[in-house]
């Protein structure tokens, strides 16, 4: 039977090919095994020894449904069988929970939920994205990550590092509630970095050695979310 289509934006979560073969090696199971257990348990009558072995090879993605199948039969959780979640539906599939568990516990409509994870447009209330962080069980980084907050975030960092820290600590923290004395560390210690890039850049050393400098600046720029996390778990060891 051929397999279904994917549903419009609904891109397949990143799979862990190695990880998916490792498992089914545990349990003893052959590429049939594990497919006539997605047909007879989980409704996915598409799905041949073949699929399996496209699967675990990378060439092909299964979609979300066909994860969650294959984990039931695999005896693991869906998280076991993709890499890092980096959207909304990525880690509700990661907790294995379906979008009408996660709407009715946030308090949203069920097509509203669905919007959101098409468009990977979080819009729901503060107390809505707190019950979204704990039934997902998400750490800050992915929380703000998740709910659409990264954009806004890198362009405060941004202003932060380049103009006065210090104007930026409220915007931050209404963005991410961390500790003020944590945050002003973090946006003080990114300011010194970026600005000591920029005065090598401005300095009378060697032009390479300057643009190279200059580029090194960019690229910190260009990574300024993922710097304030580090920074942030440096400041807090």
């Amino acid at each position: 039977m051929r397999r279904p289509p994917p549903l419009p934006n609904q891109s397949a979560p990143p799979f862990d090919a190695p990880a998916a073969r490792r498992l089914r090696t545990a349990l003893g199971m052959q590429p049939g095994h594990v497919a006539y257990g997605m047909r007879a348990s989980y409704g996915l009558p598409h799905v041949t020894a073949g699929l399996v072995i496209a699967w675990e090879r990378g060439v092909t993605a299964p979609t979300s449904a066909e994860i969650t199948g294959l984990a039931g039969v695999l005896w693991c959780s869906p998280g076991e069988l993709i890499g890092r979640p980096r959207t909304l539906r990525e880690h509700r599939i990661a907790r294995g929970l379906a979008p009408e568990d996660v709407a009715r516990t946030v308090g949203l409509e069920l097509l509203a939920y669905l919007r959101m994870e098409d468009n990977d447009e979080w819009r729901g209330t503060e107390r809505q994205s707190a019950t979204l962080a704990g039934l997902l069980e998400l750490s800050l980084p992915d929380f703000v990550s998740v709910t659409g907050r990264n954009a806004k975030l890198a362009e405060l960092l941004r202003g932060a590092v380049t103009t006065r820290w210090q104007a930026y600590i409220r915007p931050v923290t209404k963005l991410v509630p961390l500790d003020r004395r944590l945050l002003e560390d973090t946006l003080q210690r990114l300011h010194q970095d970026y600005q000591g890039q920029m005065t090598a850049t401005l300095s009378w050393g060697d032009g390479g050695a300057a643009g190279a400098s200059g580029e090194a600046g960019r690229d910190f720029l260009d990574r300024i979310v993922e710097h304030f996390w580090t920074t942030v778990q440096s400041n807090t060891g």
